[in-house]
């Protein structure tokens, strides 16, 4: 499958990777043609692995992931072009986030709003799924590293998407708990855990770390 991936960062490069093994042909966009970044990773990678602009990589992609900073997010996606995004799912792992205090971090969108819902709102004709936003990259694409099973969450308004997107993490990247939250304005919580999670980084000293939902 062609998959596009947006952003350079350890995210993107993380899943980036974890694609190509898998045999996809992925192509990470950024904001130049050729970001250094992106080519060191097409170049590490080699085969199956391209990289472009945001619109190259979005025409290219069947499936797109959105692995851009939460604060730049939604002007790569202009970049990327609504004609590019039209009809596609894409699967949103960013978090609004705002790092200027490295001690303190701050949601730029909270409360009533969310990043998935303003994306969702941006591109109405493309199927936004939030997911693996909760976890650090690595645990997103290897779940099975931590000692117990523990819980990934998809939002989204299109049921048939977040169907395919919850295959995706079982099948491709083995999450065994997917938990559906519900429609993309469930994005509000599940961005607003960020905080948590930072906290929950400090005191652990880790990075590995998941939630898991125990109910009776």
């Amino acid at each position: 499958m062609n998959i596009a991936v947006l952003g350079t960062g350890q995210v993107g490069q993380t899943i980036g990777h974890k694609l190509v093994q898998l045999g996809h042909d992925v192509m990470m966009g950024s904001r130049e043609e050729a970001s250094p970044k992106a080519v060191a990773w097409a170049k590490e990678e080699k085969h199956n692995a391209l990289f472009g602009t945001f619109a190259n990589a979005a025409a290219f992609g069947e499936i797109i992931f959105n692995c851009t900073l939460g604060s730049a997010s939604l002007d790569a996606l202009y970049l990327a072009g609504a004609g590019n995004l039209k009809g596609k799912i894409l699967i949103d792992t960013s978090n609004p986030l705002d790092y200027s205090d490295e001690k303190h971090w701050k949601l730029t969108i909270c409360n009533t709003d969310s990043l998935g819902e303003q994306i969702q709102r941006a591109f109405p004709e493309t199927m936004v799924v939030k997911t693996l936003n909760t976890v650090y990259c690595t645990v997103m694409v290897e779940p099975d590293k931590l000692v117990e099973r523990t819980d990934v969450f998809v939002s989204g308004n299109s049921a048939d998407a977040k169907a395919r997107v919850s295959k995706i993490l079982h099948d491709w990247f083995h999450w065994k708990h997917i938990i559906d939250l519900g429609d993309i304005t469930t994005s509000r919580a599940v961005e607003m855990y960020a905080l948590l999670w930072r906290s929950l980084r400090l005191s652990t000293s880790s990075h590995r770390f998941n939630i898991k939902v125990v109910a009776t």
